[in-house]
């Protein structure tokens, strides 16, 4: 072997463990993750057989997908009022769409897979076991989160919220694969303990509907129509539990019916009110769609439009309105919104092709978590959320298989 197929070799051996790094760090530090993924891309680009890898993303309807959303808000900042920087800044939010296909091909070995899901489940307890050592009083170090009242680690509370969800349905399917009656039993304490962790520990209302929803996915793929029954019955009288035994959630939920009452009485948005903000936010923006169709006011554009359109000065700057949906179709109209759903469809339709039937499981409960959470925060906009979805989808849509080999329900 001579010296340049060494090379390639040596940059796509570790390529491949810097993406599976990306899962640990996911959780846990915005600035890794950064320095992981120029590492991902400087391996990809040294790692030689581009014709294979151009293969590989071609063919994988995901990779196809994502790179045509990521083209369209590439050429959203070319029209639209809103400046080239902040075009690029917003374009920029979304550059994980260009690492999914990058992840679809250095995913393509089942241990590869495996060991990356194990890095993402090992972050994500770890950040449940600190959560609870901060609720429980020990002084949080310099380089925990501050600026919050909640016993949050590396992230805030929201974003804690929906990974710590997500992670109570990862650690619940892979209790259910699991082998051994162990590995089942410290799986589904796992579980258990983000349940738990959103539930009374962390607040967070995405958190909650995205657990619900992951529950009742959970029973449905178990028992089907049955399962699905059974589960909203399980979930119901837990939330009657928890509302009746928790202050914390009781006084969230309540708050959410004040704020809803107040602004569907007054159609006037109180600072102080997340839901009354929201549903501003959700009117102003539905008129700026109407308004622009087709193909939206352009990437970045959301800001300058917002504040066109709202019928008073706002208290502060609003730089998106908190729903990936109509945050896509403000910047690309209804085109755009097609395309993000066509991604979450195509993901969802080719699950049964996955490798295992926990890849397909896993792969669904992603774009629940994001399809749901999306409804009323930015997801994918957000850096962790947003990596979170291309670095998993990638991994999980590596082992796609063909038609005949794949037909899992």
């Amino acid at each position: 072997m001579n010296a340049a197929a060494t090379a390639a070799n040596y940059a796509d051996r570790t390529g491949r463990w810097v993406a599976i790094a990306i899962g640990f760090s996911i959780p846990i530090s915005v600035a890794l993750d950064n320095v992981l993924l120029a590492a991902v891309f400087v391996c990809f680009c040294l790692g030689g057989r581009y014709r294979p890898k151009w293969d590989a993303i071609r063919t994988n309807p995901l990779s196809i997908a994502a790179l045509a959303l990521f083209a369209l808000l590439t050429a959203g900042a070319l029209y639209g009022e809103a400046g080239a920087k902040e075009s690029a800044r917003y374009l920029a939010k979304y550059l994980d769409l260009l690492f999914l296909p990058l992840f679809v091909f250095l995913f393509r070995g089942a241990d590869d897979r495996r060991l990356g899901l194990h890095a993402l489940a090992g972050a994500l307890l770890a950040t449940i076991l600190l959560s609870f050592a901060l609720y429980a009083g020990i002084p949080r170090p310099g380089w925990f989160v501050h600026n919050t009242v909640y016993p949050v680690v590396f992230k805030h509370n929201l974003t804690h919220a929906v990974l710590v969800a997500f992670g109570a349905f990862v650690f619940f399917q892979f209790a259910l694969a699991a082998r051994t009656t162990v590995a089942r039993a410290l799986w589904g304490i796992a579980a258990a303990l983000s349940v738990i962790n959103v539930a009374f520990v962390v607040p967070g209302r995405t958190g909650y509907l995205v657990l619900g929803v992951l529950a009742l996915y959970s029973g449905y793929a178990l028992w089907r129509r049955r399962g699905l029954i059974v589960m909203f019955a399980v979930v119901g009288l837990s939330l009657a539990v928890a509302y009746a035994g928790s202050d914390l959630l009781r006084e969230r939920i309540d708050r959410a019916v004040r704020e809803y009452s107040a602004w569907t009485s007054s159609k006037v948005a109180d600072p102080a009110s997340s839901v009354g903000l929201r549903l501003e936010f959700y009117r102003v923006s539905l008129e700026i769609v109407r308004d622009h169709p087709l193909i939206g006011v352009g990437t970045g554009g959301f800001p300058k439009a917002y504040a066109e359109k709202a019928r008073g000065p706002s208290p502060f700057e609003v730089r998106n309105p908190h729903n990936e949906y109509l945050l896509i179709a403000v910047q690309t109209g209804f085109l755009g919104l097609a395309l993000l759903l066509n991604l979450f469809w195509q993901q969802w339709r080719l699950a049964t092709r996955l490798a295992t039937p926990l890849e397909t499981h896993l792969a669904r409960g992603l774009v629940l978590t994001i399809a749901v959470g999306s409804l009323f925060n930015s997801l994918l906009l957000d850096h962790t959320e947003g990596l979170l979805y291309a670095w998993m989808t990638g991994l999980l849509y590596a082992g796609l298989q063909s038609p005949e080999m794949g037909n899992r329900k």
